[in-house]
């Protein structure tokens, strides 16, 4: 049975929450990740990386605040800070140079886990009859697997 978030009983809410927080902190962290490497691309490819890593970091931001928003709307606790964000995100920042092959690698498996987390997280919520939160996750996902794709062609 489909619910809207305030019918959903609250353990149901606390788990698709936590399924979101999930979510938001690997897209905090891959944000500042695209953005370290726009910041710091190099090399014959750098214009065209500039700009898909600009498009990836300004996407991200976005969603991170369209995932916390939902995590409110189900009366949960969005985390806030980068440290928590780090500690749970299965995504790790870089530190250091990278060449721009590198920069693409970790981008691009990223974006994979990003997606892979969504869809768990759309699961969880389909589960519980969270059709809204399912969408989003599906939504979400299917960007994440596009600049997957898009990170890829480049390496091939």
């Amino acid at each position: 049975m489909t619910e809207t978030a305030a019918a959903l009983a609250k353990n149901s809410q606390a788990k698709i929450v936590d399924a979101l927080n999930q979510s938001v902190a690997e897209t905090t962290v891959t944000t500042m990740l695209a953005q370290n490497f726009h910041w710091n691309v190099t090399g014959m490819a750098f214009g065209p990386l500039h700009t898909l890593f600009q498009e990836i970091y300004e996407d991200h931001f976005t969603a991170q605040d369209d995932l916390a928003e939902r995590i409110k709307a189900l009366d949960g606790h969005a985390e806030g800070t980068f440290a928590g964000m780090l500690e749970r995100s299965k995504i790790a920042e870089h530190e250091g140079k990278a060449t721009d092959k590198e920069m693409i690698g970790k981008l691009m498996d990223a974006q994979q886990t990003l997606a892979k987390t969504l869809a768990e997280s759309g699961e969880i919520a389909s589960e519980l009859g969270d059709t809204l939160t399912e969408d989003l996750c599906i939504a979400r996902g299917q960007v994440h697997e596009k600049f997957a794709w898009m990170l890829r062609a480049h390496l091939r």
